[in-house]
């Protein structure tokens, strides 16, 4: 079902320009299927603050058939802003008493930008522990995304993140490794995610903590796990919300920043991102910058225009199912009242009695 645009966000014109529906509140008003109100906790920092707030509300709007969502934006305080973010952020988006206030089915957590090893150390740190410890009291579900997850392996299970030997940057393949779990039982069971980090948590480091990984890749690690009880809280580590010229982009800004000396060395490719046409045209750039720089020259544009259309996406169906699956869940726990099929007759309240935990081998 559509996403309801209860206020003047730009993100709903976008969205709507795109070819999804978008309702007018007087119109989703007189609809009969039930409301979901999903939280996005935006920690990204100002450049990407728009580009992730589409994504996860078109992920969320194309996801499910079952309900008519409502999505309130909201972010920290502490999170250094721009004069522009700052005004967007006063305009569009609702402060945590606002949303502690009116409360919400389900709650998004994105990835932030970071500056410091050790992730306590960061301004966010506090804030964000006391937006965590409410939705664990008072919201169904919190889905992690990347930073979010490891922040939240940290504070909730002592498990810190690792510094991997090079960034993990690209599309992998990954494998669905518990199929029975209802979040991943009808997706496919091989597809590809988008990773973009520095840091890992291992399997292993979930599973001493007593959760259940569910989607993992030999090359890229962990994608997806959840709580110990199977649904309250899921971590995803990849970045299955990007857009399909995501990773084109986040190149483009670090072949920019080498341009302009704030990075020593040239970026490689992402892995598995561009075909050998694309690759060709890239390489060809490099030398031209190459060449600009040698004489004294600007930078020439960059060829984005010629590479974006050609990049292909392998992730967004089975993020979508996944999505769907956790909004379905949501929607039964706090609209149906009742135990879904891998409950055994509890209050939803509660941590959930999964069989699948006792049929499925780690």
């Amino acid at each position: 079902m559509p996403l309801v645009a209860h206020n003047d966000l730009p993100t709903f014109q976008r969205l709507r320009q795109e070819g999804q529906t978008i309702l007018e509140p007087g119109r989703a008003l007189h609809q009969t299927i039930r409301e979901l109100h999903i939280g996005v906790l935006n920690m990204m920092p100002d450049a990407a603050l728009a580009a992730t707030e589409r994504q996860f509300f078109r992920l969320v709007g194309e996801s499910n058939p079952i309900a008519q969502f409502y999505m309130h934006p909201f972010t920290l305080q502490e999170l250094p802003r721009g004069e522009q973010a700052r005004a967007h952020i006063e305009r569009y988006y609702d402060s945590f008493e606002q949303i502690c206030s009116e409360g919400l089915d389900a709650l998004i957590i994105t990835g932030a930008n970071v500056s410091h090893p050790d992730l306590s150390q960061e301004p966010f740190w506090e804030p964000l522990r006391e937006v965590f410890s409410w939705a664990q009291e008072n919201v169904t579900s919190v889905l992690c995304s990347c930073l979010a997850t490891h922040a939240a392996m940290q504070f909730e299970h002592g498990q810190t993140r690792r510094p991997l030997p090079a960034k993990r940057w690209g599309v992998f393949p990954h494998r669905v490794i518990r199929t029975t779990h209802p979040l991943v039982n009808d997706v496919n069971t091989q597809f590809d995610v988008p990773h973009s980090r520095f840091n890992d948590i291992s399997a292993a480091q979930f599973q001493e903590s007593g959760l259940h990984v569910l989607v993992e890749s030999v090359e890229a690690g962990v994608h997806l796990a959840v709580s110990a009880d199977g649904f309250r809280v899921v971590y995803f580590q990849g970045h299955p919300e990007y857009d399909t010229v995501s990773l084109l982009k986040e190149y483009k800004r670090e072949v920019q920043r080498f341009a302009s000396g704030k990075r020593s060395d040239y970026p490689p490719f992402p892995d598995n991102c561009f075909k050998p046409r694309e690759r060709a045209i890239l390489d060809e750039y490099r030398l031209r910058l190459s060449a600009a720089q040698a004489a004294g020259k600007p930078a020439p544009g960059f060829p984005e225009q010629l590479v974006a259309g050609r990049i292909d996406n392998t992730w967004h169906d089975t993020a979508e199912g996944i999505v769907g699956n956790w909004i379905g869940l949501v929607y039964q726990l706090t609209h149906e009242q009742r135990s879904l099929p891998f409950m055994d007759g509890i209050n939803p309240r509660n941590p959930l009695a999964l069989d699948w935990i006792a049929e499925t081998p780690q």
